[in-house]
């Protein structure tokens, strides 16, 4: 435990050393992730899948406000749309649009939360993402994590009916539009996912406030079981097609990942609590501080050993 306290402690002070150089890098790796994600989801224009083309897009948001990294990504989308089905890019744009307005008003500082989520669901690992945003976000980082979770399974979804798609005739353009805006209104799924996941990280948020021993730790393991009641109630109702073995699995991997979040943001000795009581004129103040697990990150020191000039004399003359 104590290697890995030393470990977290240098790790920090790497970062607080380098973050002017790190934090250009760690934004540059997530819009080339972002990208490459997408275009190996959609891909239908091959201009925006050439390597040079996503390179200089990532470097233009590595020198950006992260929510350029959002506009990005959300521009390489509806070109790939628009190659595959103008009707479905139209859709695309008013519901980006709509999302735009929510997401700028209410969770503008969750960029994180926008670009993990899809990216979360296609590397199948969706579950951490209301636990992490329970532990370190606000009520607020809903509208972000629902906005992800519809903008996944609605791209998902249109490029799943390509095939039907394919089959009305170059006027059904409102045909087109109406199978498209029926498919998302009738998607259970999208809709069960955003009430576990919303409803999740909700109860997370509330629990790791509380004043008790391992809120934290509770508030995972808590937030963990209700996503997977809540989207096994879900398939049950509406008969989603929920992988079960998918469900646990991916629940257990995110419960780990949400243990290491812990460790690097809430890692706290309970066993050294202190409770303190003092007073003023005016109130009494009940304090209870749990102090922080920490190390001294050991120090490397150079040792000098300075030979006397007489030592260094005599040795000369015996040789």
């Amino acid at each position: 435990m104590t290697d890995l306290l030393v470990f977290r402690e240098q790790l920090k002070k790497f970062y607080s050393k380098y973050e002017l150089y790190l934090t250009p890098v760690f934004k540059f790796l997530l819009a080339l992730v972002t990208l490459v994600m997408i275009n190996s989801s959609i891909g239908y224009m091959s201009e925006l899948k050439k390597t040079t083309v996503v390179l200089v897009l990532a470097l233009m948001c590595s020198v950006l406000p992260m929510n350029f990294i959002v506009v990005v990504a959300t521009a390489v989308t509806l070109g790939h749309l628009y190659k595959f089905s103008l009707e479905c890019a139209l859709v695309m744009l008013v519901l980006f649009l709509l999302l735009f307005i929510l997401y700028f008003r209410f969770a503008s500082n969750d960029t994180i939360a926008v670009l993990l989520t899809p990216l979360c669901f296609i590397l199948k690992i969706p579950y951490i993402i209301p636990i992490a945003m329970g532990l370190v976000g606000t009520p607020a980082s809903a509208v972000s994590v629902a906005s992800g979770i519809i903008v996944y399974y609605t791209v998902n979804y249109m490029i799943g009916s390509a095939s039907v798609l394919s089959t009305f005739e170059e006027d059904g353009a409102l045909e087109k539009f109406r199978f498209v805006i029926d498919g998302m209104l009738d998607n259970k799924t999208m809709f069960m996912t955003i009430a576990a996941f919303v409803g999740t990280m909700i109860v997370v948020y509330l629990i790791r406030r509380l004043k008790v021993d391992y809120a934290w730790t509770i508030a995972i393991v808590t937030g963990a079981l209700l996503d997977v009641l809540v989207l096994l109630f879900g398939d049950l109702m509406y008969n989603t097609k929920l992988s079960i073995l998918g469900l646990i699995v991916g629940s257990v991997v995110s419960v780990l990942l949400a243990k290491i979040l812990e460790f690097f943001v809430f890692n706290v000795d309970y066993s050294r609590t202190e409770y303190v009581q003092f007073e003023d004129d005016e109130y009494y103040y009940y304090v209870k501080a749990v102090p922080k697990n920490t190390v001294a990150v050991p120090q490397k020191r150079v040792k000098t050993i300075r030979v006397p000039e007489k030592a260094v004399r005599e040795q000369k003359r015996d040789r």
